[in-house]
């Protein structure tokens, strides 16, 4: 069943000082099952980042359609949805995770994550049981729970940064080059995260560098310059 399609999706950069139009994405066709890991790869600057900014909506395309099977709105055009209901999207259905931990400062690891949880509308009880389950889920050590993340290592900035979003339980994350800089030690612990995130029934949808990794997670592999899927583990 398709979760998600983007249909000619066009998006540009204008460097207004220079009068130049970069042409991040052009014409892309895409489509996901729900259930799915499929990770992007391409060289840099091939618009990798773009289809994931674009379907959170961070980016508005020039043209193009990005359809997403909402639970609560059916079948969406995220492209032309309103305000609301994109707002309504990020705190229900999709998240979205970086490289970087950009979080309010003099804020423990365990109030940011009872604050995920409190955006969606659950109560504080709710919020503060759910952030103790999810912070042994993803093996963050307990005695940083109540410590701040400027204060961690990569690989755990990147634990919570996931498990900040994945408390909300979303229906689709996307992940934008989670392991960039990270020692193998740490990208471990990542993969561990992202298998339970999977098992537990998330789409996900990953920007990665890493080939290895992404070849041992990913059902598919979307290659942004022939704009085709090879199964994960298939020479590229």
């Amino acid at each position: 069943m398709t979760f998600l399609k983007i249909e000619g999706l066009e998006k540009n950069f204008q460097i207004v000082h220079l009068g130049q139009t970069i042409h991040a994405v052009q014409q892309l066709n895409f489509s996901m099952n729900q259930g799915e890991f499929i990770g992007i790869t391409g060289k840099s600057g091939s618009g990798k980042s773009t289809i994931l900014k674009s379907i959170y909506r961070t980016y508005l395309p020039e043209a193009g359609r990005i359809y997403f099977d909402s639970e609560k709105y059916g079948w969406i055009d995220l492209q032309k949805a309103s305000e609301r209901e994109i707002i309504y999207l990020r705190k229900y259905e999709i998240g979205y995770v970086s490289q970087f931990l950009n979080v309010m400062p003099r804020t423990t690891a365990r109030e940011l994550v009872e604050q995920s949880v409190l955006e969606t509308g659950r109560s504080l009880l709710e919020a503060q049981k759910e952030a103790e389950e999810v912070l042994s889920h993803f093996e963050l050590d307990r005695k940083l729970w109540d410590t701040y993340p400027n204060t961690f290592s990569g690989g755990e900035k990147l634990r919570l940064n996931i498990a900040i979003a994945a408390v909300k339980k979303p229906r689709l994350l996307l992940l934008d080059e989670p392991t960039a800089s990270l020692d193998q030690q740490s990208k471990q612990k990542v993969k561990e995260v992202i298998q339970k995130l999977k098992e537990s029934g998330t789409t996900l949808l990953g920007v990665f560098h890493d080939i290895e990794f992404m070849d041992e997670l990913c059902d598919h592999i979307f290659e942004m310059s022939q704009q085709s899927f090879k199964r994960a583990g298939a020479a590229l």
